[in-house]
């Protein structure tokens, strides 16, 4: 199969590191001197992009790996306890859109950082474009700060509790990697595969958070090699089949940062607005971009949630106390994004998260 991606990318990252660990062979290309053709079959082009050899594409690292856990049940990364999986599935989607802010921070609001970036990305994905190197370079740097800093939220006020939610990410999850290898188990879930778009290419690989996480959080690094190298340390499956105590510290960041995100987007979506303002553990976020994709996550969680049982249901409930919670089981905030009503992911036409998506 044919990964369309880019080296450096947080979700590209994220999809090999599952495939890595599923053994699953693939072959990487850069997508962008290939936009069109791209785009005729995928929708967006929002790496990472699967070209399937029966002639198919997939799009969306979640829904992808979902198909390719079909596919593959060999070392799935899906707990079989049905509390577990959710719990798994809602580490993910905070890794997925939560962190992200933090990690385009990182790599573009500081100048080591988007130096180095800048000229990966100018090889990577501009090459198509008949101009000298310096104006690529000058060109991917203006974007992606204008894009995914300046208009994601990171001002002078919230630039602290922007990075501290790299550190309390960190923090969570070290609680639980005191008691075991993986978030989960003795083996990688989907939690690990999640967390990885975020630790492996961002937070692990530029400088600046390469450089914390080094030095202050070792261990953090250490998970990150160990989770990119588990198709030759881990056996089989094997997770745990009930959600351990330590995963609380976690569980709570995620309801402060992620839930409270959810939550003002779509209240923002459903009224027809374009952008909306939150406050997250105290810090005012304003001038917000409304994100049509991140409603679908939301559905996406609401939905695994009211396919538990009764019993699982109350489960999850009560490992999840904290008020913002309540926004999963209480439809009360409307979550009706619009896409993909024909439950065709990783199949359809895919969106972007921000801009035009």
């Amino acid at each position: 199969m044919k990964v369309w991606g880019v080296s450096v990318s947080y979700y590209t990252g994220k999809l090999e590191a599952y495939l890595r660990y599923k053994g699953i062979a693939y072959d990487m290309e850069h997508p962008f001197a290939k936009q069109k053709h791209i785009r005729e079959h995928a929708g967006a082009v929002q790496v990472p992009i699967v070209e399937r050899p029966d002639g198919r594409w997939m799009s969306d690292s979640t829904p992808i790996i979902q198909q390719l856990e079909s596919e593959y049940p060999s070392r799935s990364v899906m707990p079989s306890d049905p509390v577990v999986r959710f719990i798994a599935l809602l580490i993910e989607d905070y890794g997925d859109e939560w962190l992200w802010r933090s990690a385009m921070h990182y790599r573009w609001s500081y100048d080591h950082d988007r130096e180095l970036l800048s000229r990966i990305l100018a090889d990577e994905v501009t090459t198509h474009l008949r101009l000298p190197r310096f104006v690529r370079r000058r060109m991917v740097k203006k974007r992606q700060h204008t894009l995914f800093v300046k208009r994601d939220g990171v001002t002078k006020d919230t630039w602290d509790h922007v990075e501290a939610g790299f550190f309390n990410a960190m923090r969570g999850m070290l609680s639980m990697l005191e008691n075991r290898p993986y978030l989960l188990g003795d083996t990688p879930s989907i939690a690990d595969i999640g967390m990885m778009g975020p630790m492996l290419r961002h937070f692990g690989q530029d400088p600046t958070p390469a450089a914390i996480m080094r030095n202050d959080w070792p261990a953090i690094a250490e998970w990150v090699a160990r989770v990119w190298n588990a198709h030759r340390t881990a056996g089989e499956t094997s997770l745990l089949d009930t959600v351990p105590d330590d995963a609380a510290p976690l569980l709570k960041e995620i309801a402060e940062t992620h839930l409270v995100q959810l939550r003002e987007n779509a209240l923002a979506y459903s009224k027809d607005k374009k952008q909306f303002e939150m406050n997250v553990q105290g810090c005012a976020y304003k001038n917000m971009p409304v994100s049509r994709y991140r409603v679908y996550c939301l559905e996406r969680l609401r939905e695994e949630f009211a396919n538990l049982g009764e019993d699982d249901q109350r489960k999850v409930k009560a490992l999840l106390p904290q008020d913002e919670y309540v926004l999963i089981w209480d439809s009360s905030v409307e979550a009706n994004s619009g896409y993909d009503v024909e439950r065709a992911a990783p199949f359809n036409k895919g969106i972007n998260v921000l801009e035009t998506g």
